[in-house]
């Protein structure tokens, strides 16, 4: 009974933000206030309206309380945002001893292109519920299957376990690819995922295994220096420094300079594989992506550099609601297309939302 009546207020609460977040834009703007502009950015105004909307309800941030309230806390958070999406078919499968789920699009042909995704959640928190409505609408827009990776959370499994279960899982999806249906494989994820998938393009590359792309999504890329993005917008925009502060203590605490978390002060591998870096304009984290983004791109990487200006962290969850954030996805996956078909290397993007 309590599991049928907290979906059921979870589905009240989505229908509620989306019919707020589809008003008129004048009526929106009423209900969210003045206009927010920020280091020259304007934010978006169905994301502002979340995110009073998010205060109103006074709903508690993930980092607040154990991290068994924080992983229902996302649960809640995303439950209002995200969407129900259409898709060829879904399956979970075991890949190597990490629960995964695999997402193949209608237009799939055989074989085709793979995505390994690594969701983020600060290590601590997220699951493949969490990113079902991403991992749904990038599938059938990119045309790619996705392959949707569960590693053990912290702090029960903390540093460097969360980077182990994702090379393992990217590594069995390699071996198996042919029963996948994949001809090309690639790696990507969002926010701690992003710094997975990072280091497992590292490693692919090391090794010697086939990585057609990269995909990384407001990276972590370094925990230990504070960044101008993060003094302007570490407070009030979903995701705040003190979230950054317990994520990282929970899942890496004495190896904040370790270069599987400081991505920044890694060493380069050659052939590292091109990649797709995605920024959001009011995020924290904004900075050390695209410090990171320019240093591939120095190192003689292909990039390609967007940041969605009006946007925060973890717009991906919000595949659900509004405007800004669908479009933002539906603007990944079909760049994560034109990737996988070798057109990665583009001047630096600037996408206002």
């Amino acid at each position: 009974m309590r599991s049928l009546l907290g979906h059921a207020w979870a589905r009240t609460e989505r229908l509620t933000v989306t019919r707020l977040l589809d008003l008129p834009p004048a009526v929106q703007r009423r209900l969210a206030g003045p206009p927010v502009v920020r280091d020259g950015q304007r934010l978006a105004l169905d994301v502002q309206l979340a995110l009073r909307l998010q205060r109103l309800a006074r709903m508690p941030g993930p980092h607040q309380g154990t991290p068994e309230r924080g992983r229902a806390a996302l649960r809640r958070i995303v439950g209002a945002t995200t969407g129900e999406h259409p898709i060829g078919s879904v399956r979970d499968l075991d890949a190597g001893g990490v629960p995964a789920r695999l997402y193949v699009p209608r237009s799939a042909g055989a074989p085709g292109p793979l995505l390994v995704w690594i969701h983020g959640g600060g290590f601590f928190c997220g699951d493949l519920e969490s990113h079902d409505g991403f991992c749904r609408l990038v599938a059938e827009r990119a045309g790619v299957r996705v392959l949707a990776v569960d590693y053990r959370l912290a702090p029960e499994h903390p540093f460097p376990v969360a980077h182990d279960d994702a090379l393992a899982a990217y590594r069995w999806a390699v071996e198996h690819r042919d029963d996948l249906g994949a001809a090309d494989i690639g790696v990507g994820g969002d926010s701690a995922g992003g710094n997975l998938a990072a280091y497992v393009a590292h490693e692919a590359a090391r090794a010697q295994w086939p990585c057609a792309v990269q995909l990384l999504v407001y990276p972590m890329t370094d925990p230990e220096h504070p960044t101008r993005s993060a003094e302007l917008f570490g407070e009030g925009f979903f995701l705040t420094t003190e979230f950054i502060d317990v994520a990282t203590e929970r899942y890496g605490p004495g190896h904040h300079s370790d270069p599987r978390l400081a991505l920044v002060a890694a060493e380069l591998p050659d052939g590292l594989a091109p990649a797709m870096v995605v920024t959001a304009g009011y995020d924290p984290l904004r900075d050390e992506g695209e410090t990171y983004a320019a240093q591939l791109r120095e190192a003689g990487v292909p990039v390609r550099l967007t940041r969605f200006e009006g946007l925060i962290h973890g717009f991906l969850n919000m595949d659900g609601v509004g405007v800004s954030a669908p479009a933002a996805i539906a603007r990944i996956g079909d760049d994560l297309a034109s990737a996988f078909a070798g057109a990665v290397a583009d001047p630096r993007a600037t996408v206002s939302a």
